[in-house]
């Protein structure tokens, strides 16, 4: 006969959630998709939050990729990528951003521009290491440094300054821990660009302090006015930099999850050594394609480059003469204009702007310091919508202050 009390299985915790490692119970969920969750099921919303083009992938790259498919190419590639393809995004970095690799052992193809940052962070840091963070930043930098052990610090950037990173700031916030810094220029969510004159004291202080910086460049094509400059390309700071970069903003590829690393060969093994442990490799059908959009499609990027520029001045334009300041973002494809005159903080707006003039955009709050009081506009999408859009915020600014 079964004894039930032997066999009975034995839980001496209150929950499952107990189970889970204390980074993970900790960890918050995405202030963006939160926010949308309230948009799903909503009719006749405008959404200006999801940063991604409205551009479909052009046909060329999709027709590469049908006749990989259609020709058999479904089989694991190098861990590092296709030769071919690290060796035209190292031809790629050098014409446009005048910055060298070798494919061989320099450049690692990963599953987006997400998958490099979180190689990067995983192969540098050690439990306690300070990681700096200029804010408002891509809300993705802080949990991914809390996830290996790391410290977040951020560094507030202000409009003032256009969101550039000063000297002054970064001096401020080192400390004998700091180990890592990471950029984001063009800067989701701000917009806001670094010239080669911002960088020169921040190299500097880099080079004096030891510091490894990881420079998210995803944005470096969507550019307005001045040619982008890569941390990188900075004088002593081409091995002290993991360039991360992608396909996805600038060749409209956000589905096909295609980006790269570039670095110092020790550290791109390391990283490399972690990928084969966890992806293997990005899939084959999206290394065709991004080696087919780095081949031959610079007219669409172009063009697509010059629309964005266009709605950036309509967007920006609009906001001001609703009342809203808005600095000029100068890359990327956000505004970033502030919601504080109408007295409201960046998510009682966001939502009543939602709930009550129909139009989706991200309250600022949700990408660290220097956020509250903005509002992160994507002007990724028509310009009849952008059009609708303004004049439906204009309406509801018009209502708050009304109210006061």
């Amino acid at each position: 006969m079964i004894n039930e009390q032997q066999t009975a299985p034995v839980n001496r915790r209150a929950s499952f959630a107990d189970y889970l490692a204390p980074q993970a119970r900790s960890l918050k969920p995405s202030g963006i998709r939160r926010f949308f969750d309230l948009v799903s099921g909503r009719k006749d919303v405008i959404t200006l939050g999801v940063g991604e083009p409205d551009f479909v992938t052009p046909w060329h790259v999709r027709d590469a990729c049908v006749a990989s498919l259609e020709n058999g190419k479904t089989q694991y590639t190098s861990n590092a990528g296709m030769p071919e393809l690290r060796e035209a995004i190292g031809g790629y970095l050098n014409d446009r951003f005048n910055v060298t690799y070798n494919p061989a052992d320099e450049i690692l193809v990963t599953v987006g521009g997400s998958e490099a940052i979180d190689l990067a962070l995983r192969a540098l840091i050690a439990p306690g290491d300070e990681i700096l963070i200029p804010e408002p930043c891509y809300i993705s930098y802080s949990p991914i440094t809390t996830l290996t052990g790391g410290v977040a610090v951020g560094i507030e950037t202000l409009a003032q300054d256009a969101f550039k990173l000063r000297a002054e700031q970064l001096k401020a916030a080192i400390t004998p821990r700091s180990k890592v810094l990471i950029l984001c220029y063009p800067s989701n969510p701000t917009g806001g660009v670094m010239t080669y004159d911002d960088w020169l004291p921040i190299a500097k202080l880099v080079e004096e302090n030891d510091l490894i910086v990881i420079s998210d460049e995803i944005y470096a094509e969507l550019s307005y006015g001045q040619k982008h400059v890569s941390f990188a390309a900075m004088p002593g700071m081409r091995d002290r930099t993991i360039l991360v970069s992608g396909f996805s903003k600038a060749f409209a590829m956000t589905g096909w999850r295609m980006g790269y690393a570039c670095g110092h060969p020790e550290i791109i093994s390391a990283m490399l050594r972690i990928h084969q442990y966890t992806v293997m490799c990005a899939p084959i059908m999206g290394q065709v394609a991004a080696l087919e959009a780095l081949t031959n499609g610079m007219e669409e990027m172009e063009r697509m480059i010059e629309s964005y520029n266009q709605r950036r001045r309509l967007v920006v334009k609009g906001f001001r003469e609703i009342g809203l300041e808005c600095h000029e973002p100068q890359g990327a494809f956000y505004a970033f204009p502030s919601v504080k005159s109408t007295g409201l903080s960046s998510e009682v707006f966001a939502e009543r702007l939602l709930t009550e003039g129909n139009v989706a955009a991200v309250p600022g709050n949700v990408f660290g310091l220097g956020g509250e009081g903005h509002l992160r506009c994507s002007y990724a999408t028509s310009v009849s919508q952008l059009n609708e859009a303004i004049e439906r915020i204009g309406k509801f600014v018009e209502r708050v202050r009304n109210e006061g």
